[in-house]
């Protein structure tokens, strides 16, 4: 009797602590039973991974290069823009692993394994190419820029090819009704491995030498190796009918007309890149606004960032559980935008006000309205992915918003130094002569690349609604998302 009760009582405890578990554990509601929470922490690894390459390449290796190394900052730019060349190939690996015939019977896997071999080739490449690249050696200097260009390159192309194709598969693995949630957990791990490796390569690097840099290089490429295997392990169940070749294998050509082909798909692409645009031209310019503008000690900058980054963990988690709801992901996305619109006047305003609660407000708004706008977008790609069409759907989507966001936080870069050049010269008049003038501009340029999102967007959340009849304004304006 002792044993039955004893029994019950321990299956009690065990349901309340699962209750307990998916109630309050991030995304723990996430895991089914054919995707175990576990299995699926570890598939989100590639994300980690990928986080990693994304620090090494724009912060680490931009500073060293910069600074300890005593690299021209426009050759250091070139190399940093390099792995955007093969962001728009995204759309044709996700295609491959689609239609991909493999002998063991595997879809995604071989492109993952590539991919990770491609990376961490890149990665062995790297810190002897920088070394030649500074002038440390007998080398013509040309040799060291084809050597840092082809690193790049390939860190570039693996990192693009790996995460393309590891979204794919947890598209492939996730019920549709888990697809919010495991959109927010893939995020979240990629913030995890920046925001990780970001400590870590500063601990490291902390005493700068070479033989460092080659050291925390390497251990970069071994760690990038063991955390994609990691992912990829027993993931992908092997299919016989794989092995044999379809009767009719589609052309890249033919899968992108069927997916243009689809409803509001030039509409949906349009409004992804201008939300990112607008998002992302601020990228390398909020830290030297708080340190030049609003005179913040660096600490107190680095500390923004992280308030960003927690900005963008919270909007993940909100869209997760809100689109777990049924929720239209437009109208959220909608949302993000007009988060985005108030997030950036803060922005603004930080400086005639001097106000740094007012600034801080808003880069947490701008982390949150960016994390509203690319959960939603990137859970409708794997929404309206048609079957066989998942990894098409899902590059187009990561070519989009690669190429957007790399494209524009260039651009936003160097509007601010034009635009700095001018107000000193006195171009604006004497009011408007001042070192913010660069900043402001970019501002409001992206204040403008959201209204424009919203105009794309509106639409979007119509058509995935259910019919009804639309009023007019007397401006002519039907229903706006929000």
């Amino acid at each position: 009797m002792k044993r039955i009760d004893a029994k019950r009582m321990n299956e009690n405890l065990a349901a309340k602590w699962t209750r307990l578990g998916t109630a309050y554990l991030p995304f723990a509601d996430a895991a089914t039973a054919d995707l175990p929470l576990g299995r699926l922490l570890r598939l989100s690894l590639f994300q980690v991974s990928v986080g990693m390459a994304l620090v090494l390449l724009v912060g680490t290796l931009n500073r060293v290069m910069i600074v300890e190394l005593h690299v021209p900052a426009l050759l250091v730019a070139g190399m940093v823009s390099i792995p955007l060349i093969f962001a728009p190939f995204r759309a044709i690996v996700g295609f491959r692993s689609d239609v991909h015939q493999s002998s063991l019977g595997w879809r995604r896997v071989p492109y993952i394994w590539m991919g990770t071999l491609v990376q961490f080739g890149g990665f062995a490449i790297m810190p002897f190419a920088l070394i030649v690249l500074s002038g440390d050696s007998n080398a013509p200097p040309i040799v060291g820029q084809l050597a840092a260009g082809l690193a790049f390159l390939l860190i570039g192309a693996g990192m693009h090819t790996v995460q393309t194709v590891g979204l794919a598969l947890a598209t492939d693995l996730a019920p549709p009704e888990t697809h919010p949630k495991v959109v927010a957990l893939m995020c979240m791990m990629l913030l995890i491995g920046m925001v990780a490796s970001a400590l870590i390569f500063g601990g490291l690097l902390a005493h700068f030498s070479e033989l460092r840099l080659i050291q925390v290089i390497q251990g970069a490429a071994v760690t990038t190796m063991v955390l994609n295997v990691s992912a990829m392990w027993k993931q992908e169940a092997r299919g016989a009918k794989r092995n044999a070749a379809p009767a009719e294998r589609p052309t890249f050509r033919q899968a992108w007309k069927d997916f243009a082909s689809e409803g509001k798909a030039t509409r949906r692409l349009v409004a992804l890149g201008f939300g990112t645009i607008a998002f992302s031209m601020q990228d390398i310019l909020l830290e030297p606004y708080g340190g030049q503008i609003l005179h913040l000690a660096v600490g107190t900058t680095t500390a923004l960032t992280a308030l960003l980054a927690l900005g963008g963990l919270s909007g993940f988690l909100i869209a997760a559980r809100t689109l777990g709801r049924g929720t239209d992901p437009y109208r959220l996305a909608g949302i993000g935008a007009l988060v985005g619109l108030i997030a950036f006047s803060a922005v603004i305003f930080s400086d005639p006000l001097e106000s740094l609660a007012l600034f801080a407000v808003g880069v947490a708004m701008i982390g949150f309205g960016a994390g509203l706008f690319a959960h939603c977008t990137l859970t409708t790609a794997m929404r309206l992915a048609r079957p066989g069409q998942i990894g098409l759907a899902l590059g187009i989507w990561g070519a989009v918003q690669a190429s957007a966001a790399g494209s524009s936080t260039a651009l936003g870069g160097l509007i601010r130094d034009f635009v700095t050049s001018l107000a000193a010269k006195g171009v604006f008049g004497e009011a408007l002569s001042t070192p913010a003038m660069g900043y402001s501009v970019v501002y409001h340029i992206e204040i403008a690349m959201l209204f424009v999102t919203l105009v794309a967007v509106g639409p979007l959340v119509r058509s995935a609604r259910a019919p009804m009849t639309l009023s007019r304004s007397p401006l002519n304006l039907v229903e706006f998302p929000g």
